[in-house]
């Protein structure tokens, strides 16, 4: 989830707070967040839907737009008002740039890949309506709203010049998500605490029962009294350091994400159960769990189950890229992201090979050990590597995203990390 999205809520719960009614959207001014308030004015209305739309427009605008997709999906409906609009921050170099910039928070918090496209659909037809058509217009996906974006396209992608994602989760949900299917798994297996023996069961892949009052606070309790995960380490019993090691072992990931993957893998995956009616789109039937003091016994005893034809098919239909790209796509990740496997870049590749389209996909790599964390001229130089493919035909290399990002960082502060051989292997 990036930190936008809490810009976002933050933002919204002051908006809300306002008492603007629903029905056609009104457009409020909105002071910018510091990091561009020299350089742009913003503003915020709530759609009938009851999305809160945010726009930043500069002073200087080059006649270009980006509609942002943004990352998450929100676990459960927050409480808005203590989340700081700092996180506008993270994509400020988009408007530093010139570019207008419009986003939607989506109408629904938690999972639902083509509401959330056609949210941010609305975004970019709010802005056309309200500010004139742009020259071109960028569709920017993040992390979730990679997913978000890919879908988006498929419906909409007349409505846009160009695609650029950073992060995105484009292997579709249940490539993307089958490993938090697999921590519910082993986590149940050590922890036996969701459900807890004396709750009523359920299958572990639903997340949670539909009807279930859990809260976030709870969930995180209770990750906590099995793994010590939110005390320091010396705080920690045997027991819980023995769980946590061994949960973390088996997922492959460090523990500063272990609550954000159990919030997924329990709010988010009761929202999945919604779309599938009930039926599963995962198995660990046939996965094999090493890494842990005793595979043998973990692969014996963990929680098992199946997926079902029509809980697949549900999914794939919300959220599963499946057509052939029509417009150019610049998409970049870190080799080393621990939220969104760098092999979902490895899925959206054979997307395209499969259905003739990969002439219009170029995808470059970064190593930064975080999600969503490419720097400013990372980000500027695959961004103009885009707009120079959709204005002049010029299709980028890998190669010369990671030159263009050289030669931006002598004026746009940050690192470059590309590296442009890398080639990521697909999910088993």
């Amino acid at each position: 989830m990036t930190n936008l999205w809490h810009a976002f809520l933050s933002l919204a719960g002051a908006f809300v707070a306002s008492g603007t009614a629903l029905g056609q959207p009104t457009t409020d001014a909105f002071p910018c967040p510091q990091q561009i308030a020299d350089v742009a004015t913003c503003y915020s209305a709530k759609m009938p839907t009851g999305a809160l739309v945010l726009t930043a427009m500069p002073k200087k605008w080059n006649g270009n737009l980006i509609v942002f997709a943004h990352g998450g999906p929100g676990p459960l409906p927050v409480n808005a008002a203590p989340l700081s609009a700092g996180g506008f921050a993270r994509y400020a170099i988009e408007v530093k740039l010139g570019y207008a910039w419009v986003g939607s928070t989506y109408r629904y918090l938690g999972f639902g890949v083509r509401q959330s496209a056609e949210d941010t659909e609305q975004a970019r037809q709010y802005f056309s309506d309200r500010f004139g058509k742009p020259k071109r217009t960028i569709l920017h996906g993040a992390s979730y709203g990679g997913l978000v974006g890919a879908k988006l396209i498929e419906r909409y992608g007349k409505n846009y010049d160009g695609v650029f994602f950073n992060s995105g989760m484009l292997a579709g949900a249940i490539a993307g998500y089958q490993f938090r299917a697999d921590l519910r798994a082993v986590y149940q297996y050590y922890c036996k605490n969701l459900p807890r023996p004396d709750e009523m069961q359920y299958p572990i892949w639903m997340g949670l029962p539909a009807n279930s009052k859990l809260t976030l606070d709870e969930l995180t309790a209770r990750v906590d009294e099995c793994t010590g995960i939110a005390k320091p380490t010396s705080a920690r019993t045997e027991q819980q350091k023995k769980n946590l090691a061994n949960i973390l072992s088996v997922g492959g990931f460090r523990d500063i994400v272990l609550i954000r993957n159990m919030q997924y893998a329990t709010f988010n995956f009761r929202d999945i159960a919604a779309i599938t009616k009930g039926k599963s789109p995962f198995s660990n039937m046939r996965s094999k769990y090493r890494g842990s003091d005793d595979d043998a016994a973990l692969n014996r005893d963990v929680p098992r189950f199946e997926s079902d034809p029509a809980g697949i098919a549900a999914l794939k239909a919300d959220a599963e890229p499946n057509a052939a790209l029509s417009i150019p796509v610049v998409a970049i990740h870190s080799i080393n992201d621990p939220q969104v496997s760098v092999k979902a870049e490895a899925a959206y590749r054979d997307l395209a090979k499969s259905t003739g389209s990969s002439a219009r996909l170029v995808q470059a790599y970064t190593d930064e050990p975080a999600h969503t964390a490419q720097s400013d001229p990372e980000i500027a130089a695959a961004l103009d590597a885009l707009m120079q493919w959709v204005e002049k035909g010029t299709r980028p290399s890998p190669q010369s995203i990671a030159g263009a990002c050289k030669s931006l960082s002598a004026t746009v502060p940050g690192p470059c990390r590309y590296h442009p051989e890398f080639e990521p292997k697909g999910y088993e």
